[in-house]
């Protein structure tokens, strides 16, 4: 009687997957292999490698394939996604690579390829059925983690033609938990461990759909040192897969999910953050501290945020760069004027509009207080150095030190090119390499040294994010750099009201030969308050469109002054620009999300190279 049951049950189930699918299986006797295939080659594998829930493989059931063209039907009112596949993308993943699925939702995928078997070529187009699961996240517990990824997107201006097929990769991340607080550095003092947030990554269209998303858990451990700290500096490479780091890590993956590679840091650095730039000749340039320092006091510390380290794509240390050696980490004038409620991701709204005085930064020597911290001198937060950009024209690296309100040029010489930033505070050695404001005729305009001009719209950064070289539109020694000016102790001081301040997406033209620089374009500074973000942001030229890409990532942040806890988390803002133009050509708002970054993808490099 068993027996029978089985055979029934078995029938049934073959009866109710043939009406829509063919079950592959073997012999009735030996090994055997059961899966669902819905068309003409292989089964359908989700999220391949664990960490792209929103991607998939159809498997190329043992066939050559050739000529592939994927296209996601769109939601009603939604955003296509079609792209063609190389070669070296089926062979790589054994069959067909499917990006930008729909989340909780049963998706239609048209794919068109050719088969060949036997010698002959079979032109084959159908529809597959995938149905992908709704986004997951770690809860953070929270009262302010509301909604997935945020609360809700609103696009606030609807894409022209040119920029309607965008897709937005968006690095953010949540608050701190009580899973990733149980570590920091102490041996030697300082380091900036402490920094330690679940991430929030993720691929939006312009209709504000969810595309793609890092589920982290397999890579990522809030309670390991070694596999813990923050998702930053994501780029995708002109190969099409996307670099990044975290903590004491760098990794390389294809969008698929796929590990290229993803190491622990060079031993002698630590604490990676902010940036990770990659260069023409396939080295990388990361952020990182020393790891361990002994000071001119003979103190042991951790430095922060104030080493560039350059590794070959085999992880060998190539070269560094010391800037407590190189610039002067006791220039302490930007220090006393930094809003201590804001200082990158340290927000406390209790300490918002305070300043340091020169009795606060003395004490901490007094004090031996080390650490990831305003304070002068190696083994404080004195630089903060938030992007680094190899310029392969001359070899040398761009770099903007938030905590010196300046955007720095230093060669392979570790001797400094140029500085973009106010005069005040820098010692004789450094004067002659700061650059001269000009306006479009090349005159000189009259600035005083806190960086405050006179009847001019030229403005300095001010703790700023993002200063990247635009390769494209330089030329010798006429190059143009593109920063998001965040706007915290704008003209060396705060301001009487904190409302007042603005941030701004800003381009300077720099002549370094006659070591001038000349504003060629701003945006923010008419938006005010509600534009303005604190920390982190980006502004990078995108020259596919010859537009220019911003991220204002936590604009609108309210707080609760008298607790100093969040009432809601900022808003970030999307924009795009055509070059030159005054107004964005699209802008796409998050309500309820902690941004740090994003920028235009491309799935094209990434599948069809």
């Amino acid at each position: 009687m068993r027996k029978i049951l089985s055979s029934a049950l078995v029938a049934g189930m073959l009866l109710s997957v043939g009406a829509t699918s063919a079950l592959a299986i073997g012999g009735a006797s030996g090994p055997k292999t059961d899966y669902i295939v819905q068309g003409k080659i292989g089964e359908v594998v989700v999220n391949p490698y664990d960490v792209a829930p929103l991607t998939a493989v159809i498997k190329n059931g043992g066939y050559n394939l050739k000529d592939v063209t994927v296209r996601i039907v769109p939601k009603k009112g939604g955003q296509e996604i079609k792209y063609k596949v190389a070669p070296g993308e089926l062979n790589t993943h054994g069959g067909i690579p499917v990006f930008g699925l729909y989340p909780d939702y049963v998706n239609t995928v048209e794919v068109e390829y050719t088969k060949i078997y036997k010698g002959k070529d079979e032109k084959i187009k159908e529809d597959y059925k995938i149905y992908a699961a709704p986004v997951f996240l770690d809860a953070s517990g929270s009262r302010g983690q509301k909604g997935v990824l945020f609360d809700k997107i609103e696009v606030v201006k609807a894409p022209t033609a040119k920029f309607k097929d965008r897709l937005y990769f968006v690095n953010n991340f949540q608050p701190k938990t009580g899973k990733g607080t149980k570590v920091v550095w102490n041996n030697p003092m300082g380091g900036a461990l402490e920094w330690n947030y679940n991430p929030q990554i993720f691929i939006l269209d312009t209709t504000g759909e969810v595309r793609w998303y890092l589920e982290p858990s397999k890579i990522y451990n809030l309670k390991s040192a070694f596999n813990a700290g923050v998702m930053m500096g994501f780029k995708q490479n002109d190969d099409g897969d996307i670099t990044w780091g975290y903590g004491q890590r760098y990794a390389k993956y294809d969008i698929m999910g796929r590990e290229i590679w993803n190491r622990e840091l060079p031993a002698g650095y630590v604490d990676f953050s902010h940036s990770m730039d990659d260069s023409p000749n396939g080295h990388y340039f990361l952020r990182v501290g020393n790891a361990n320092l002994k000071r001119l006091d003979g103190k042991n510390v951790r430095t922060v945020r104030d080493v560039i380290v350059e590794v070959d794509e085999n992880g060998q240390v190539v070269d560094d760069w010391r800037l407590y050696e190189i610039l002067d980490p006791y220039r302490d004038n930007v220090l006393k004027v930094l809003d201590q409620g804001a200082v990158c991701l340290n927000i406390d709204a209790k300490a918002g509009g305070q300043t340091l005085s020169e009795d606060d930064l003395a004490a901490m020597d007094t004090n031996d207080q080390f650490g990831d911290i305003v304070g002068s001198g190696p083994g404080r937060n004195w630089a903060h150095v938030n992007s680094v950009d190899h310029d392969a024209e001359d070899d040398s690296i761009i770099i903007s030190s938030r905590h010196q309100n300046a955007i720095i040029k230093i060669g392979r010489d570790k001797k400094v090119k140029w500085i973009l930033g106010a005069s005040e505070g820098w010692k004789d050695k450094f004067k002659d390499k700061l650059l001269t404001p000009v306006d479009s005729k090349g005159k000189k305009l009259k600035c005083d040294e806190k960086g405050v001009c006179e009847n001019t719209n030229f403005d300095f950064t001010w703790t700023q994010h993002t200063a990247f070289k635009i390769d494209e539109k330089s030329k010798g020694n006429i190059i143009y750099v593109s920063a998001f000016d965040n706007g915290d102790s704008r003209g060396m001081d705060q301001p009487a009201i904190p409302t007042m301040k603005y941030s701004r997406a800003v381009i300077y033209k720099i002549d370094q030969k006659k070591m001038t620089v000349e504003q060629v374009w701003e945006y923010g500074k008419d938006r005010g308050f509600d534009w303005y973000s604190s920390v982190t942001s980006l502004v990078e030229y995108q020259p596919d469109k010859n537009s220019v890409m911003t991220y204002s990532a936590v604009a609108g942040m309210q707080f609760d002054i008298a607790t100093g806890n969040p009432t809601g988390l900022p808003s970030p803002h999307i924009n795009e620009f055509e070059w030159g133009a005054k107004e964005p050509s699209i802008e796409i708002k998050m309500t309820n999300a902690m941004g740090y970054q994003a920028w235009p993808f491309s799935v094209e490099k990434a599948l069809s190279k």
